[in-house]
Parts: C-alpha cells; sequence; structure tokens
C-alpha cells in the first residue's frame, strides 16, 4: 500500500499531465460578482482525494491542488468555527467541541454568528444557503433555530447520522433517512440542487453555497450502491504507522501500545469505508456542477472542496481520530475551481482561517480588520500577494484533553519544522526537510538558538490578533 507521501505524489503526477496541456494565452476576467459553493467534508484526510474520480475530473483537472492546506486546530467546532469567522480558535472562543469551551452553544454565546462570511456576503447583496452540518451541537434547545445570515437552511441536528437524522428546513423540522433512497448525503445533494435550480423568478443576485456532507465522519456507512466497491484497500502504511520507536514522543504518545493484527485489520475496514462514503459526495460534486451548467452559471462560479480537519490510520500509533499537530491530522484537501483559475498546483500553506476573506474578496464583500486569515484570491489568479511576501508559519492550537489522551497543547508548523509546547513542559520538535513523517524529536539535541528562536515565534501567534496574525 502506498504511503500519503506516495499517494500525494500520483495526485500531483496527475495533475501534472493536466498541467502539460498549454494554457489559454489568457484567461477572462472572473466576474464582479461570481457564485461561491464551498464544499466542507468532515475528517477528510489529504491524500483521500485520490479516489474521488468525478472530482479529479471535474476540479483537480479543472483547477489549483494546494498542496499545503492546513486547519489550525483538528477538531471539528473550533475548525469549523475558523471556517466561517476567519479567526483562530484563541480569538473565537470555541475551542473544543462541547461546551464550556466550545460547541454550537459556545459560539452563539460569543456573539459570533452576528460576524461570519455569511453575513457578510448576505449584507452586500448575495442569496445565501447551508445544506448539512453547522456546529457539534447544534440546535440546542431551540430547535428551530436559524442562524443569522442564511437565507435557506437546511441545517442537520448533531450528531448528523447517515440515516434516520432530522434537519431543521428554514424552520421546519423534517425527519429524514427512514428509507434507504435517503441516505444522507444523497438528500443534501438533492437540497442543493434545488437551491441552485430555482432559484426565484428574475433572481439576479449571485449565490453562495455552503455545502458540509457528514462523510467521511465515524461510523462510515458507505450507501447500499458503494458498500464493498473498495474491497480489499488497506491503510497506507507510511513509515510512521504502528510507530516502532516512540521513546523521545511526549508521554502521551509513549502510552500508546503497538497496533494488534486485530487493530491493523480495524484500520484498514474503517479506512475503506471511509472512501466508500466519499464516493457518494464525489457523485454529489457532479450533480451540483451539472445543475449549475443548466443554468449557464458554471464559468460565474467558483467551486472549492476542503474539509474541516485530517484523520489518523495508524501513523504514530494512532488508531483512529485527530486532535494532534501531526501532519496527517492538520493537513486537509483543498481544491478549487473556477473563472480565472488556471489548473496546476499551489504550494504556499492556506489554512482554513483563510477562506471568510477570501470569499469576502470574491464577492466584493468588506470583510471585518479583525479577521486573523487572509486573502489567497492572488494566489487563485496566479498574482502575487498584495501585502508582502505570503506566510512562511501558522499556528495550530488544541485546547482540551482529547479521547486518546491528547493534551492541551500550542505548535508552530512552519517550512522546516513543526514544534509543539504542552503544558507539563514537554517539548516535541521536527526538522521536516530531513524527517518529513515526523518520527525524530530533536527538541532534547536541538540547538538553544533554534529553540529559542521558534518557542518566540509560536508565543507571538498564541497572542495574535487580526494585522498580528496577518504577518502582512
Amino acid at each position: 500500500m502506498k504511503s500519503p507521501a506516495r499517494v500525494l505524489a500520483i495526485v500531483l503526477t496527475t495533475l501534472g499531465c493536466a498541467r502539460a496541456h498549454p494554457a489559454p494565452a489568457a484567461l477572462p476576467p472572473p466576474p464582479a460578482r461570481p457564485n461561491i459553493v464551498l464544499i466542507v467534508t468532515d475528517d477528510m484526510a489529504a491524500e483521500d482525494l485520490v479516489h474521488m474520480p468525478r472530482v479529479n475530473a471535474l476540479l483537480v483537472d479543472r483547477g489549483l491542488t494546494f498542496t499545503r492546506a492546513f486547519v489550525t486546530d483538528s477538531v471539528c467546532t473550533p475548525s469549523r468555527a475558523s471556517i466561517f469567522t476567519g479567526r483562530y480558535a484563541h480569538n473565537h472562543g470555541a475551542r473544543d467541541n462541547v461546551p464550556p469551551l466550545g460547541g454550537f452553544k459556545k459560539f452563539r454565546e460569543e456573539g459570533r454568528e452576528a460576524s461570519t462570511f455569511a453575513t457578510w456576503l448576505q449584507a452586500s447583496g448575495y442569496r445565501t444557503a447551508l445544506v448539512g452540518k453547522y456546529l457539534n451541537g447544534y440546535p440546542g434547545p431551540e430547535r428551530r433555530y436559524v442562524p443569522p445570515g442564511w437565507d435557506e437552511w437546511f441545517g442537520l441536528f448533531f450528531p448528523e447520522p447517515y440515516y434516520d437524522y432530522v434537519a431543521n428546513h428554514d424552520g421546519r423540522l423534517e425527519r429524514r433517512g427512514e428509507q434507504p433512497e435517503e441516505y444522507q448525503t444523497d438528500v443534501l445533494a438533492a437540497r442543493a440542487v434545488d437551491f441552485v435550480a430555482q432559484a426565484p423568478a428574475g433572481e439576479r443576485r449571485p449565490f453562495l453555497l455552503y455545502l458540509a456532507p457528514h462523510a467521511p465522519h465515524q461510523p462510515a456507512r458507505p450507501a447500499p450502491r458503494h458498500e464493498s466497491a473498495l474491497a480489499g484497500l488497506r491503510a497506507p502504511r507510511p513509515p510512521s504507522f504502528d510507530e516502532e520507536d516512540v521513546s523521545a514522543k511526549p508521554g502521551w504518545v509513549r502510552a500508546q501500545p503497538r497496533l494488534s493484527p486485530e487493530v491493523v485489520d480495524r484500520i484498514d475496514d474503517l479506512y475503506r469505508r471511509r472512501l466508500e462514503t466519499l464516493l457518494a459526495v464525489d457523485e454529489m460534486v457532479d450533480r451540483l456542477l451539472q445543475a449549475i451548467a443548466a443554468r449557464g452559471q458554471l464559468d460565474a462560479t467558483y467551486v472549492f472542496l476542503t474539509s474541516d480537519n485530517g484523520f489518523q490510520h495508524g501513523a504514530h500509533r494512532l488508531d483512529h481520530g485527530k486532535g494532534d499537530a501531526y501532519e496527517e491530522s492538520i493537513r486537509v484537501p483543498l481544491v478549487v475551481r473556477g473563472p480565472g483559475v488556471p489548473p496546476g498546483v499551489r504550494e504556499q500553506p492556506v489554512l482554513n482561517i483563510d477562506f471568510a476573506p477570501t470569499l469576502a474578496e470574491l464577492a466584493g464583500a468588506r470583510a471585518p480588520e479583525g479577521v486573523d486569515g487572509r486573502s489567497f484570491v492572488p494566489l487563485l489568479h496566479a498574482q502575487r500577494p498584495r501585502r508582502g511576501p505570503w506566510r512562511t508559519d501558522f499556528l495550530v492550537e488544541h485546547w482540551t484533553a482529547e479521547e486518546g489522551g491528547i493534551p492541551p497543547y500550542s505548535a508552530l508548523r512552519s517550512e522546516n519544522y513543526l514544534y509543539v509546547e504542552y503544558p507539563d513542559l514537554e517539548r516535541e520538535l521536527y526538522d521536516l526537510r530531513r524527517d518529513p513523517f515526523e518520527l525524530h524529536n530533536e527538541y532534547a539535541a536541538a540547538a538553544p538558538s533554534l529553540v529559542d528562536r521558534v518557542s518566540r515565534r509560536l508565543g507571538a501567534l498564541e497572542a495574535c490578533a487580526g494585522p498580528t496574525c496577518r504577518d502582512e
């Protein structure tokens, strides 16, 4: 089985074929008011993208793949809150999946729903819709509650199972998924297609569609038509899989046992089922783009596909989950197709906090000065960033003890290093140039000047807000 690095190389090789075709001498200028679709899957690893043939044909081959797309907190609610607001978790306040530190309840209590990319775009004249997952814990006691900023709302009740789920449809509660044909991803696809196809008569407003399926989140239940579609597929076996020597790792990693044959079989089974759930997402993207094309608007529409975090499949002895600062959890897929976007690859690091200001700029809307992220519109259009060089490092945060024993931490991920600080004074430092699989913790032997430099930079990012996070 190919390692994540090898799988990514295959993706880039495929892209290389696409890039081999000569690009037009000049791409037509983007429209002033484009449509925008943001698709956010749940727990999708970066290398999972290679197993989605329609997405590869419709988005990867015809758009940009960002090979260094990351989240700044690899837990669902903090990451999704960062997508909506453009802020690090220490600034938006929803630091966990559940109260009192996080979840939908905390996000609402902090007043963050009043300023998201949905409210900004709606205020600038966009017709907006959310279809799928919102935040963990939604809706709470007010079961008919619809957050501000959304003209149309089809918000799934947490925990968003693949069958037998409830949705708030514009204030009306709908129980769905009692029949095989009401597989969650298919219902969301139909709802998204209806939003595009059934615009009000005479509607001239551009649209924003936020589409968030549960796939490939556990329990990873494929649609009946996709069960066993990938039978025999095994999880990747990078050098970090069932890591042999963890003696220099922090205590929570040292406490992880080696992977037994039974656990490895379970990892492989989960890996296969997760990818089979993504086959319905693959079809969903196809259906949605067909609907947009049928209205003659595909050339005026940006389509983004990403995830709220990555996922562990045995690296560093972690048999499932996320929440850690390692590459498998913080790196996510990101593909963008749209007007003025040439096919190819971008290697600049793009973060979940960058989506909100990016969507605002594309729409001609105004993002607050206090956002922590940067618009990556110049990267989409092969232009130089307008506010100085692009970032070379960023902050990764984690605030609570996770299942599996992951303690709180803060981390600096730069082009060359991953540096992690834990409250109990344990530290990790990896030189990613020599050790891309994060096997050798060099903190104890590192030069004091290097440790001082990365620690100071980490401290600065931990305290940053707005412009001081953007490093412009």
